[in-house]
């Protein structure tokens, strides 16, 4: 059943919309200054349940995936409720640091890595495949931490422990996940 939301009014949903834009502004300043190139922004659909994407259906159960076919960030935002549930990580901070990972996912698309990462997945074999998927995750992880750096003067400070629970987080999706060629 597809039920996607109007601008966020609840908590979740403003918050992971800050989130989105406080990427935003870091996107638009470092992009340019480090490659030349223009960062054009993602967009993040908020849905409950399921929803359909660019990269086909979209399952709460699956978590948050950018798709870079419609290049949108989807997210239910009962997957930070999730988190603490069957990850037991909480924390503003690693609920950001999700958002961020996937908004780092269309970063490696806008400089053209992710469909390098999809023509050699597909010429490659399933273990070569996997390979680079984990590649493309740590990447985006690392894009993630990047965003961290930047953002924390302009969003807030990080508090003790937000790295941690946030690498906690990264870890644990990660292990949940099995790889993916279209939806990162």
């Amino acid at each position: 059943q597809e039920r996607r939301r109007a601008p966020p009014t609840d908590k979740s949903g403003k918050f992971a919309a800050a989130i989105l834009g406080n990427t935003e502004d870091v996107w638009n300043e470092l992009l340019p200054n480090q490659t030349g190139k223009t960062y054009t922004p993602t967009t993040m659909v908020l849905y409950e349940g399921g929803t359909r994407s660019g990269c086909g259906s979209a399952r709460a159960a699956m978590g948050p995936f950018y798709c870079p076919i419609d290049k949108k960030v989807y997210l239910d935002t009962s997957f930070f409720q999730e988190m603490g549930q069957k990850f037991g990580v909480k924390g503003e901070f690693a609920y950001a640091y999700v958002i961020a990972h996937e908004v780092g996912h269309h970063v490696q698309d806008l400089l053209g890595i992710l469909p390098k990462v999809q023509q050699r997945q597909q010429q490659s074999d399933e273990r070569t495949s996997n390979q680079l998927s984990v590649r493309v995750e740590l990447m985006a992880d690392c894009l993630a931490g990047v965003w961290a750096k930047n953002s924390d003067s302009r969003f807030h400070a990080l508090e003790q422990g937000d790295i941690e629970e946030a690498m906690n987080a990264a870890s644990a999706i990660a292990a949940s996940r099995s790889p993916c060629s279209v939806c990162f």
